[in-house]
């Protein structure tokens, strides 16, 4: 089944977000049950033990058809098998693959709690976390994301996903030809003390090797003076599935676009840069700007795919980062979330 096809009606985000799962046979495997959220939304994959199981010990026997139901749903969340420390998701995690990778390139703050396992993203509890799949931006991105929920919040903090084969489906044909004719371009501009420090993003303090490691990237590189440097990234906005062939959309670029910005912090921004010299900003490939009104038709096309669950103590996602973007709500009270990335493909389409 390719759910990019499905004609689904529209629903409430409460509909979105109904607590109890339907069951829904998807295999014969007598160790567990599956069931959805919403069935008329397969998003994510809920996988339940029926009895008393280690994840580390039931996975590795079942690759097959975890793969197969990743591919086709997007996202599975393992739900009673009780992944809730940092040592019990570092072993559910490697028990999944042995190609973790390092947080390299990064745009947001994490703690690395472990070898490859990091928290969630360090933001403001206040403030939404766009949709996004991780490190879009990069040469060599990861296929698959991890989270785990240690603690849950009392009031919001669900990770929202979206599947982006229908995403793509929901942009206009005439926003779709210009962005896969013209690419999208990233720039990022550091120095200025809000956003990571260039040594942070690219783990060095050596400008000559971060500049190598820019060139093997595919990473524009502009020194405006000793300390502020700016850097570009022109890339595909959308992606083929290196395992399904699907078309997916795969980007940043609402995410960063200057429209995305909340209001008064976009007007201070703009009263001490213009656009290029903004933290981050997003345009088109050939450096010309997007306009608002296409910034609010991406926004609103991963708006109407976007779902979400609320988080329980133990459980733990496995994400196609390809095929699936993944963002944060806002939240009161503790929160921690454990994530973790791997599986890296390198895009010969970049």
């Amino acid at each position: 089944m390719n759910t990019s096809s499905l004609k689904l009606p529209k629903e409430s985000l409460a509909a979105r977000m109904a607590s109890r799962p339907v069951a829904v046979r998807v295999s014969s495997e007598e160790l567990i049950e599956t069931s959805f959220f919403n069935p008329e939304r397969p998003l994510p994959l809920v996988v339940r033990p029926k009895g008393a199981m280690k994840l580390e010990e039931w996975a590795p026997r079942n690759r097959e058809l975890i793969e197969r139901n990743l591919r086709r749903y997007g996202a599975i969340l393992f739900r009673g098998f009780g992944v809730d420390s940092v040592d019990k998701f570092d072993v559910g995690v490697n028990a999944f693959t042995d190609r973790l990778m390092s947080y390299t390139e990064g745009a947001t703050p994490r703690l690395t709690l472990k070898d490859k396992v990091y928290t969630s993203t360090e933001f403001p509890a206040e403030h939404p976390i766009a949709q996004h799949n991780e490190l879009s931006y990069i040469v060599t991105y990861p296929t698959k994301l991890w989270f785990c929920c240690v603690t849950a919040p009392p009031v919001g903090g669900e990770t929202p996903i979206s599947d982006v084969r229908r995403v793509y489906e929901r942009i206009s044909p005439a926003t779709r030809e210009k962005f896969e004719r013209l690419g999208w371009m990233l720039v990022r501009n550091y120095g200025d003390g809000l956003s990571l420090p260039w040594q942070t993003v690219f783990h060095t303090d050596d400008k000559d090797v971060m500049a190598e490691y820019c060139r093997a990237n595919k990473v524009e590189v502009e020194w405006k003076d000793d300390k502020h440097l700016r850097t570009r990234h022109i890339r595909p906005a959308t992606r083929i599935h290196p395992v399904t062939g699907e078309k997916v959309w795969f980007n940043h670029i609402a995410f960063w676009h200057v429209s995305s910005l909340e209001s008064e912090l976009r007007g201070e921004f703009l009263k001490q840069w213009n656009e290029m010299e903004l933290p981050y900003n997003t345009f088109y490939g050939d450096g010309s700007p997007i306009e608002p009104e296409v910034a609010d038709e991406l926004r609103a096309a991963y708006d109407a795919e976007t779902v979400m669950f609320r988080w329980e103590a133990g459980d733990m996602i496995l994400i196609d980062n390809i095929s699936v973007s993944h963002g944060r709500s806002p939240y009161s009270g503790p929160r921690r979330i454990l994530a973790a990335m791997g599986e890296a493909f390198t895009d010969p389409a970049v």
